[in-house]
């Protein structure tokens, strides 16, 4: 309804807004926006988004239209709803109390990374948030990890038990004000406060708490540290004690640790970091960016020469045998002031920041149970009283191409909702059982959790639990299908039958999809591939269950959202033992030289490795089968071809080999030789690894460097990639081809194969999104199941 007033009409107009529009600014920008043009009305948060009205000239009201689009720069529109109102009058724009109710959920928003502005403020001296640890605006801070409920106010956060003081009460109040309507707003009158606890006994107040964590640090201690979404533990990076120390209680074997530098400068001096390295280190997630090593400290930032006054090398035990680093900067006031310099005098420098648990165990986020937990890693704590809901930990990625490549999706990302391709009722992805996730479904969104991790022990189910609960608590979707993984002994499936047994799935209980096509599937959903179009879908890595039983791991399907035949397959080798295989590449190497009918040449270091009683009984298992299992492994044949060049025999933790392996790669000039990798003519095509296992040993009896033979072997591998694509697109016509599997996490490979792929004419589909590794399954999973619901066929197997 219009009312015209002079030459323009009047109108009013309603607009529903979607997507991630709380917590993220958007009520002040719709404020700001609305007063600037003149209109009045009225805006407020409900369980479903954000509910405007505004009033003004028609042009006035339109070009607001324009500017809602795009919103905030934290926010995403997934849509706006717009309707027309009758006039009512009115001169002021005002921001209403939020409504519980909506028929559709909103999308939490991530935890956002301390914004240039809070910065400033707490280096001010005369601010009133100098040195504040909890300084945030409408611009940053916790979102994800503190929200309780929606629609997103204080009340609904861990923030409601701080009331606000008068100051802060009128700058959330102020239009006008960077914090108006910024939910965990606080300033040292009213915000949390900071507590350390040592030996000596409790030391309270934020300053005096502070400087007693950097004592202990300067001191050689091991500090624990309240994050976002859980407990760091934290030692000097430089400090060769303190890192061992570290290490041995945290029973860390060699997996690298990652380091907080405290600026970009710092971070410079320790790795080549590049522009797009540079964007993801500084942005609003701050993950871990896994980044190459730079020789020494103090060369500069991806060759600049820059060195950083002061900044001490990184400790040998930081990252042993590792050329690269996992590297982030502080996405918090308290880790700012923390490392940087203060009233008691330098900052400690980098700083190793590792998750606060043991190895395999979730993130302690409880401050009572982070004093059990940690009594045996850590010599102090430095704690806060505002709660963590959701515990979350750090994200991971690496930089492929020029492009991200996600390897852990948590903090930062969590829990933004990945679009789908089609419709899906409501369901669970029950996730993996390395790196799990999990995944509640509706119509065409996905949402996934933050890193839950292995499922091997009790606490992490109870993690697993709880995190799904509060998804669906967030999202007001009631799973009515749980998708697990085909293996019967997953604890992941035996949670997910669980789940399903306690109800409010409607009694369809769990649908089993196939580890490898859940992969594919997961790269489906991320790049929206029609259900019904099918790409020739690439997975390599370590272990899946096959349709015929076998552990698959490196296959070629054609697939679909709803189904997939086996194109091709690397070779079936025997896998002996299981998990201790996995854990022991030396036997790897020593099963597929048995498969090649090689002889166990003394000289082979994998063979060497193997004590005597223990080669015989592996003997005695290749000839008789006995407890072995075929595998098609490529993740399998990465610790095989590690073994054999020397590279590495026994691993501490997964993946360790093919890790090194690539390492060694890098750089290094394969020469004119060529391994050889044939392909199997057939209607399912078989890569023969006999024949690149046998050019291996060679070259490692002949004396070949083992970098040497790294490099020949991933530009084997590439090339087989290659191979296999043409073939399938001789096959089925379709040129589209995705590359996924944990085995896709190496740079290297995914690179060349890439290249080589485009080379050929190919579109090429990688990871954005979600990692390729078992943490991305879930996606696939829900895809899978909601597809097959729709569409009946079968997943066939060998084609």
């Amino acid at each position: 309804m219009t009312t015209v007033l002079g030459t323009a009409p009047i109108v009013r107009r309603r607009f529903v807004v979607r997507g991630v529009v709380q917590g993220v600014g958007f009520r002040p920008f719709v404020h700001v926006t609305a007063v600037g043009l003149g209109l009045a009305g009225e805006a407020h948060n409900d369980a479903g988004g954000l509910v405007i009205e505004v009033e003004g000239p028609a042009p006035a009201v339109a070009e607001f239209a324009v500017r809602l689009a795009d919103g905030p720069p934290l926010a995403i529109v997934d849509g706006v709803e717009t309707s027309e109102l009758p006039v009512r009058g009115g001169r002021e724009f005002a921001i209403g109390a939020s409504d519980p109710d909506g028929a559709v959920r909103t999308l939490a928003a991530p935890d956002v990374a301390t914004c240039a502005d809070c910065l400033r403020e707490i280096g001010d001296p005369a601010d009133r948030r100098y040195r504040h640890p909890f300084a945030t605006c409408t611009n940053c801070g916790p979102r994800f990890t503190i929200t309780v409920d929606l629609p997103y106010d204080r009340a609904t956060t861990t923030m409601a038990r701080f009331p606000m003081c008068a100051r802060c009460a009128a700058e959330y109040a102020d239009p006008a004000d960077r914090r108006f309507h910024a939910q965990p707003i606080a300033c040292p009158d009213c915000g949390p406060r900071l507590e350390f606890l040592g030996r000596a006994g409790p030391v309270t107040g934020d300053e005096a708490a502070l400087a007693a964590a950097r004592t202990l640090l300067r001191d050689g201690g091991v500090l624990a540290v309240k994050g976002l979404g859980g407990y760091h533990l934290a030692c000097r990076a430089a400090d060769e004690d303190a890192v061992a120390t570290l290490r041995r209680r945290k029973r860390r074997g060699a997996k690298p640790f990652a380091v907080m530098a405290p600026d970009l400068d710092a971070a410079g001096a320790l790795a080549a970091i590049d522009e797009v390295a540079a964007g993801l280190l500084t942005g609003p997630a701050r993950p871990i960016v896994l980044l190459p090593r730079l020789g020494r400290a103090g060369e500069g930032r991806a060759g600049e020469g820059r060195a950083v006054k002061g900044e001490a090398p990184l400790a040998a035990d930081v990252a042993p045998g590792s050329p690269d680093l996992g590297l982030l900067l502080p996405y918090t006031p308290l880790h700012h002031l923390l490392l940087g310099d203060g009233p008691d005098g330098p900052g400690p420098g980098s700083l190793v920041m590792t998750s606060g648990n043991l190895g395999g165990e979730p993130i302690v986020a409880d401050d009572a149970d982070a004093l059990v937990r940690l009594a045996a890693l850590a010599d102090g704590w430095l704690r806060h009283d505002r709660p963590v809901h959701v515990p979350c930990d750090d994200s991971v990625v690496r930089v492929v191409d020029g492009e991200e490549l996600p390897i852990r999706r948590s903090r930062g990302y969590a829990p933004l909702p990945v679009a789908l391709p089609i419709d899906v009722p409501p369901m669970l992805g029950a996730g993996a059982e390395l790196k799990n996730t999990m995944c509640l479904a509706a119509g065409r969104r996905a949402w996934l959790s933050g890193h839950i991790g292995d499922m091997d022990d009790l606490a992490t189910l109870a993690t697993a639990t709880a995190a799904e609960e509060h998804l669906e608590h967030l999202t007001d979707v009631r799973p009515r299908v749980v998708a697990a993984d085909l293996h019967p002994d997953y604890r992941s499936r035996a949670w997910a039958v669980d789940r399903a047994g306690r109800g409010g799935v409607d009694g369809e209980g769990v649908r089993s999809v196939q580890h490898h096509h859940a992969h594919v599937a997961s790269l489906l959903a991320e790049h929206r591939v029609p259900a019904r179009q099918k790409i020739v879908g690439i997975a390599f890595d370590g272990t899946g269950l096959g349709t015929d039983g076998a552990v698959w791991g490196g296959e070629v399907l054609l697939a679909d959202a709803a189904g997939f035949a086996r194109l091709g397959h690397l070779g079936y080798v025997p896998l002996p033992g299981g998990d201790v295989t996995v854990q022991r590449p030396y036997r790897m190497a020593l099963a597929h030289l048995a498969a090649a009918g090689l002889p166990w040449d003394p000289d082979l270091p994998p063979v060497a490795a193997c004590p005597l009683p223990e080669r015989r009984v592996l003997a005695h298992q290749l000839t008789t089968g006995l407890g072995c299992v075929p595998t098609s492994s490529v993740g399998r044949l990465f610790d095989a071809v590690a073994a054999l060049a020397g590279i590495r025999q026994v691993v501490d933790f997964e993946a360790q080999a093919a890790i090194e392996l690539e390492a060694a790669a890098r750089g290094v000039d394969p020469g004119e030789r060529r391994y050889p990798f044939p392909v199997g003519a057939g209607p399912v095509h078989v890569a023969d690894p006999a024949p690149l296992i046998r050019a291996v040993a060679d070259d490692v009896l002949a004396g070949v460097p083992a970098r040497v033979v790294a490099a020949r072997f991933h530009a084997a591998l590439a090339g087989l990639v290659r191979e296999l694509a043409r073939r399938a697109a001789r096959a089925s016509g379709i040129d589209v081809v995705g590359l996924t599997g944990g085995v896709f996490q190496n740079a290297l490979l995914l690179s060349a194969a890439s290249a080589a792929l485009r080379a050929d004419g190919r579109t090429v589909l990688r990871h954005r999104v979600v990692p390729p590794n078992d943490g991305g399954l879930c996606l696939g999973q829900v895809l899978v199941a909601a597809a097959v619901r729709g569409d009946e066929r079968r997943n066939d197997g060998e084609g």
